[in-house]
């Protein structure tokens, strides 16, 4: 399947799922909003926050699964929900993200993202950015520009108490330098005001923290990967811009792999407004699940329920030359049927894992050529085997249970031996 062929069987299969949802003035539309103003009530504190960036996705597997990815946080989307994610990245990765959101504003992206044992480093960045223009009362135009918001990003995540039988608890922090370009307008007097837009624009910093620990959980299928995670994160703390607060948000997230090539995952997510409590957002939830179709393509949905707007998702990931793409279509009560409207295309270049599978592999074979020596009496050499077992992984744990195995018993034919003498 070319990946001509592959993106127009998905604006195909969205335009026939959503044609009839697609018009705002059509009565599902309608329906919708009413049922959910009705079920919610009208949020009084929505978008009371600045640089509401920060909530949109740059795309990828992440958007594709409704953002219900801070417990899944397995490849470099993790950026945006999970800082703890870069400890637990199997490979080097290097993204680059486009994203068309709504009507002409545009999100562009990119992250880097790898890891060094336990350690985890990612660095990126993303830009929305609108055209502005304004007209005068004669239709002529007045001013123009560009509004924008730029973010550069700087991961560092460790994974602690890692052994063979627990994945360990992965801690991650982001660091947010934020930038919001203002173009200039016009004064009430028509005259475009030079300083409108400077004193309009601003920094932010900002900071992210999040948890990630995975286990296994009614697991019916062999494989050493953890088929469970849980996460906890808190994103865009920081102080306020020009007295406005930040869009702060701790969730709570959930995935489970009930079968190999299937995983659904959950978001609890509470907005927070640092400057006043009592004037934060509602809570709101998002789930998402992916199924690998074949080794070189998996489809993602997903849906969020925020306030009196349904968002919907689907994507998919298709592996080409080497590339992972990740093609993805949104709808919400936010969308019109135009071409390439509320997609996004991003594309992941693999660098390798750093020799960590070549580890692996070494280490299991020495762990088990100790077994072989082990149980043909050599306690010597699976000692030797074994110690150099962890001497390159050291959170091997069979192979230290070896080793105390192998000293418990030395100790026990000592103690029988010191008997035995002063028996005689």
């Amino acid at each position: 399947m070319t990946l001509r062929t592959h993106i127009s069987a998905l604006l195909l299969f969205v335009s026939c799922f959503g044609a009839a949802a697609l018009d705002i003035a059509s009565d599902p539309y309608a329906q919708t909003v009413d049922f959910l103003v009705e079920l919610y009530g009208v949020d009084p504190n929505a978008a009371l926050t600045s640089f509401r960036s920060m909530y949109i996705p740059m795309g990828g597997r992440s958007e594709a699964m409704a953002t219900a990815f801070s417990a899944v946080a397995d490849d470099s989307s993790f950026l945006e929900w999970n800082p703890a994610g870069s400890a637990t990245m199997k490979k080097t990765e290097l993204s680059f993200f486009h994203n068309n959101w709504i009507a002409d504003t545009k999100i562009e992206g990119a992250v880097y993202t790898t890891r060094f044992g336990d350690m985890g480093l990612s660095f990126g960045g993303k830009w929305l950015y609108l055209p502005f223009t304004e007209y005068d009362q004669y239709g002529d135009r007045a001013s123009k520009g560009y509004y924008s918001e730029t973010t550069g990003i700087a991961n560092l995540s460790y994974n602690f108490l890692r052994g063979y039988y627990f994945d360990g608890i992965s801690l991650g922090v982001n660091g947010k330098v934020a930038y919001r370009s203002m173009p200039d307008y016009s004064d009430d007097a028509g005259n475009v005001d030079t300083t409108s837009g400077a004193a309009q624009s601003t920094f932010a910093l900002m900071a992210d923290v999040g948890l990630l620990t995975r286990f296994n959980l009614l697991k019916f299928y062999d494989s050493r990967e953890r088929n469970a995670s849980l996460s906890a994160v808190i994103r865009n703390v920081g102080p306020p811009p020009l007295g406005d607060p930040l869009p702060t948000t701790a969730t709570l997230g959930f995935s489970y792999h009930p079968i190999r090539p299937v995983i659904v995952s959950f978001d609890y997510s509470i907005p927070i407004n640092l400057v006043d409590p009592t004037l934060s957002e509602r809570h709101y939830w998002a789930s998402g699940v992916s199924v690998a179709v074949s080794s070189f393509l998996s489809m993602q949905g997903g849906l969020m329920i925020r306030g009196t707007s349904p968002r919907i998702t689907i994507g998919s990931r298709i592996l080409v030359a080497g590339i992972d793409l990740n093609i993805n279509y949104t709808l919400d009560l936010l969308t019109q049927l135009q071409p390439l409207n509320r997609i996004s295309i991003s594309a992941r270049f693999d660098f390798g894992d750093g020799g960590r599978a070549g580890k692996a592999a070494r280490v299991e074979e020495l762990y088990l050529k100790g077994l072989e020596e082990y149980a043909g009496g050599n306690t010597d050499e699976a000692t030797r085997l074994w110690e150099a077992v962890l001497k390159i992984d050291s959170g091997f744990d069979p192979a230290r249970e070896g080793l105390n195995a192998i000293i418990g018993a030395k100790k026990l034919f000592n103690r029988m031996d010191e008997i035995q003498r002063l028996e005689q």
